[in-house]
C-alpha cells in the first residue's frame, strides 16, 4: 500500500508526522531513532522495556495476492506488544484496546517483518506500548516503514484477572523517549473521550446527514447483501499463556470477516488501510464460542467502512460483547489505483444510524488529515476550527508543544536579568524558548498565565485580547491584537487557540499551548494584517513549593518574526524586560483569585 487516501491519517501516525517536522532528518533513516546513548557504565543504553520480533512472511501466513495477511500481522503485533507490557509490569497483562492503524505498504512473501515494541508510559495498572512495523526485503537490503500503532494493556495479579496491578514509573532516558512519555498522556485523554466526540458530531450533524442519506439512496447496494456472520470455538492454541483468548487472534478473526463483507459489496479482492481503535469490552476463554459479524456501514467514492465485532457464548449462556472497530477498505485496479465503490442503501433504523456515524468518523478522519498537513511553507498555517475537530485540534495543539519542549539541543543565545533566552534551528525552521524562575506556586501561574485577557498587563505586545468562543473548561479561541512594529505599517492580529493542561502526574507539567486557527465569523480586516502562530505556548513545572520555572516556547513564523528578530541578533533586550514584567506580574499576583473566560458557546 503507498501514499494517502481519502480516509487520512489516524492518531497513531500525528506523533510521528509532528516529530518529523522537529526532527533532523538525514537520509532515509528513521526520524524517531535517537543517537547512542551511552550510559555512565560505559554501555550503550536499551530500553529496558523494548521487545523485538522478526518474522520471515511464509505461504502460509499470506493472503490470495501473495501478501502478508492483516490479520497475521495483528497477532503478531499483539504477541510483541504484550511481553514489552509484561517485562515492565512483572506480571501477566491483557490488551485492553489498540489505537487506530494505518497500513502505509503491504508485505510480501519472502519478505522479512520487523516488530518492536516499548512502554512509552504507566499510569495506575495500565500502560501504553508504542509499536513500530518496518519490512525488509533481504535481496537489497531496503528497508520501509508499514505501520505504527499505540496499545493500551492492563497489568493483572497472576491468573485472578479481576486484581490489577499498581504499576511502577517509566523513566524515560533518550530524548524521543521524553517525547513519547509526554504525549502518551494527551493520547490517553483522546482515547477516553472518543465516544463522547462521535456523539457530539452526530448530536451537531443529524439534518445534514439526513440528507446525505436521502440523496444517495437511489440505485445502491443494500447492506444486508454485505452481512456476514462466523463463529470459531476457542481452543487452547488461541489462548495465550493466561488462558485467556489471544487478543491478536480476536482481531485477526475479527479482520476475516470484514473483508468478507467488503468483498460481497464489491465482489473483488478489498485491500485494508486503516482500522480504528479495537477496544476489548471483555475476556474470552477456552471453551467459549465466539460469534463474529460485520457489515458494510457505508460506502464513498474509493473507500468504505465495515463495522465488525466479536461477541462471546458457552452452551447456553447469554452472548457478551468482547470488541468491535471500524475498518476502512479500498478496491485496487491494476495500476493499484482505487477503483470507484458502489453506494450502499443501510437498512432502516440501526443501518440508518451505522450509515450516519461512519460518515462522521470519515470527517473526524479528514479533520485529523487536514490538521497535521500544513507545513512551515505553506499558506494559511492556520486551520480551521468547528466543534466537530476541537478535540483533535487541541491534541494537535498540546502534542507539538510537547514535541518542541522535549528537544534537547537547544542554544543558549544570551542571559539578562536571570531570563535566558535559547535558540534552535534545523531543517530551516527557527525555534526560540525563553526561561525564567519565580517565587509563585506553579498551579497559581498556570491560572494566571491562561487568562491571555490579562497578559497584556505585563506583555506589551499585546494591545488586546478578546475571548471569542469558551470551547470547554480546558480551551478557548482569542483574538489577539499586536502593535504595529514599523513605521507606517498596520498592526496584527492572530486568532488563537489556548489549550490548557494540569500534569498528570508529578512529571508532568502545567502546559499552555498556542496556535492559529481560522473562524467564517472572523475574517481578515483591511485594518489588521492576519498573522499566524503555529506553535506557541508555556511550560510551568513546580521545582520546589515556592519556586516554578516557567518556559515559554515559539517556532517563529512570518508574524512574529518581527517582534523578536533583534532580540535574537543581540540588538535587543525587549523580551528581557517582558519576562521581567511577567515576573513582576505573578508575583503582585500570586495570592489574587483567577478566573476563567466566560463561556460565549
Amino acid at each position: 500500500m503507498s501514499g494517502e487516501h481519502e480516509t487520512g491519517d489516524h492518531l497513531n501516525r500525528e506523533l510521528v508526522q509532528l516529530s518529523r517536522v522537529m526532527s533532523c532528518e538525514k537520509g532515509d533513516g528513521d526520524p524517531m531513532e535517537d543517537p547512542l546513548f551511552i550510559l555512565e557504565s560505559g554501555e550503550v543504553y536499551r530500553n529496558p522495556t523494548e521487545v523485538k520480533m522478526s518474522q520471515i512472511v511464509m505461504p502460509c501466513h499470506a493472503n490470495h495476492c501473495g501478501e502478508l495477511s492483516v490479520g497475521q500481522l495483528l497477532k503478531w503485533m499483539d504477541s510483541t506488544a504484550c511481553l514489552s507490557a509484561e517485562r515492565h509490569a512483572g506480571s501477566p497483562c491483557i490488551t485492553a484496546s489498540v489505537d487506530d492503524i494505518h497500513f502505509e505498504h503491504t508485505i510480501g512473501v519472502g519478505q522479512v517483518v520487523n516488530i518492536k515494541a516499548k512502554v512509552n508510559r504507566a499510569f495506575t495498572s495500565s500502560m501504553e506500548v508504542g509499536i513500530t512495523v518496518s519490512c525488509e526485503d533481504l535481496f537489497s537490503s531496503c528497508q520501509w516503514n508499514v505501520c505504527n500503532a499505540f496499545a493500551t494493556f492492563v497489568a493483572r495479579r497472576g491468573t485472578h484477572l479481576g486484581l490489577t496491578v499498581q504499576l511502577k514509573q517509566v523513566i524515560p532516558r533518550t530524548q524521543t523517549e521524553q517525547m513519547e512519555y509526554s504525549i502518551a498522556a494527551e493520547r490517553r485523554r483522546m482515547r477516553l473521550t472518543h465516544a463522547e466526540i462521535i456523539t457530539d458530531l452526530l448530536s451537531s450533524n443529524t439534518a445534514q446527514l439526513g440528507i446525505i442519506l436521502s440523496t444517495h439512496s437511489s440505485g445502491a447496494v443494500s447492506a444486508e447483501r454485505t452481512r456476514v456472520e462466523s463463529v470459531e470455538l476457542v481452543l487452547p492454541p488461541h489462548a495465550n499463556h493466561q488462558v485467556s483468548t489471544f487478543g491478536g487472534q480476536i482481531m485477526a478473526w475479527m479482520e476475516n470477516v470484514a473483508t468478507i463483507a467488503a468483498s460481497r459489496l464489491c465482489n473483488a479482492h478489498p485491500t485494508l488501510r486503516t482500522i480504528d481503535m479495537f477496544h476489548f469490552r471483555g475476556p474470552s476463554h477456552i471453551g467459549d464460542r465466539l460469534v463474529l459479524k460485520a457489515i458494510v456501514n457505508n460506502a464513498f467514492k474509493h473507500s468504505m467502512e465495515v463495522g465488525v465485532c466479536a461477541e462471546a457464548y458457552q452452551g447456553a449462556g447469554a452472548l457478551r460483547h468482547i470488541n468491535s472497530a471500524f475498518m476502512t477498505f479500498e478496491v485496487l485496479d491494476k495500476d493499484r489505483k482505487p477503483r470507484t465503490l458502489p453506494r450502499i442503501r443501510p437498512e432502516p433504523v440501526d443501518g440508518k444510524r451505522r450509515y450516519q456515524e461512519a460518515v462522521a468518523r470519515k470527517k473526524i478522519r479528514l479533520d485529523r488529515k487536514y490538521i497535521i498537513s500544513c507545513k512551515q511553507t505553506e499558506v494559511p498555517l492556520s486551520v480551521p476550527w468547528d466543534i466537530s475537530n476541537q478535540m483533535y485540534l487541541s491534541y494537535n495543539n498540546v502534542s507539538a508543544l510537547k514535541i518542541m519542549a522535549a528537544r534537547s539541543n537547544w542554544m543558549l543565545s544570551s542571559e539578562k536579568n536571570k531570563v535566558s533566552l535559547y535558540t534552535l534551528e534545523e531543517n530551516q525552521i527557527l525555534c526560540f524558548k525563553v526561561e525564567t524562575h519565580v517565587t509563585v506556586p506553579a498551579e497559581q501561574a498556570f491560572h494566571l498565565l491562561s487568562d491571555l485577557r490579562r497578559r497584556h498587563e505585563w506583555d506589551r505586545h499585546y494591545q488586546q485580547c478578546d475571548v471569542i468562543i469558551q470551547a470547554d473548561e480546558d480551551d478557548t479561541i482569542y483574538r489577539v491584537a499586536t502593535p504595529c512594529v514599523s513605521k507606517g505599517g498596520k498592526g496584527q492580529d492572530f486568532i488563537l487557540l489556548a489549550s490548557r493542561r494540569k500534569p498528570c502526574d508529578s512529571r508532568d507539567p502545567y502546559l499552555i499551548a498556542l496556535r492559529s486557527v481560522t473562524l467564517p465569523t472572523h475574517p481578515a480586516t483591511e485594518d489588521y494584517t492576519r498573522g499566524e502562530v503555529l506553535c506557541a505556548g508555556f511550560s510551568i513545572w513546580e521545582e520546589s513549593n515556592a519556586v516554578t520555572k516557567i518556559s515559554y516556547y515559539n517556532r517563529a513564523t512570518p508574524g512574529v518574526l518581527p517582534y523578536i528578530s533583534n532580540d535574537i541578533a543581540g540588538l535587543s533586550s525587549s523580551f528581557y524586560s517582558t519576562f521581567h514584567s511577567c515576573n513582576k506580574y505573578l508575583e503582585e499576583n500570586r495570592d489574587s483569585q483567577t478566573v476563567l473566560p466566560p463561556s460565549d458557546r
